[in-house]
């Protein structure tokens, strides 16, 4: 299992704003991350006490550079960072998530890759329940060796 400390190593997001605790599978296809942020009451993302359900679109693009960062170790490359530049078949089965008691579970797979831009499919659910699901792009920008 890839732990916070390793996730923290390959991404842009530190701190609290590192929304994923563990990856619990990858391959280089897909991955799986699990995650107890959503219940954190010091959450960034929080907003009048609340972690809306909307939110769950950055915990997906965030399981897409965990994934990126994980492909560039594996292969021995540079990460290269991304922009999210767009969001497609969004659904939210929920209006918020702070009040769920177990862990949040994602899992995104690679649908598209051209050069300098990727397209993931991610699902988030909580205790097999369907939270949200949609398609995320992103545009890749130079490598940047890990810190």
């Amino acid at each position: 299992m890839v732990d916070r400390d390793a996730i923290l190593a390959m991404i842009p997001h530190q701190g609290a704003m590192c929304l994923w605790d563990a990856v619990t599978a990858w391959d280089e296809a897909r991955i799986g991350l699990r995650s107890a942020s959503h219940r954190d009451p010091h959450n960034p993302l929080r907003s009048d006490g609340h972690l809306r359900a909307l939110h769950l679109c950055e915990y997906g693009a965030q399981a897409m550079a965990v994934h990126g960062g994980l492909r560039a170790r594996g292969s021995g490359a540079a990460v290269r960072p991304g922009m999210l530049v767009a969001l497609r078949g969004v659904q939210l089965h929920v209006a918020r998530i702070d009040d769920l008691a177990a862990d949040l579970e994602c899992t995104a797979e690679v649908l598209v890759e051209a050069g300098d831009s990727q397209q993931y499919a991610f699902r988030i659910a909580c205790a097999g329940v369907l939270l949200a699901e949609g398609r995320a792009a992103v545009m890749l920008g130079p490598a940047r060796e890990p810190d």
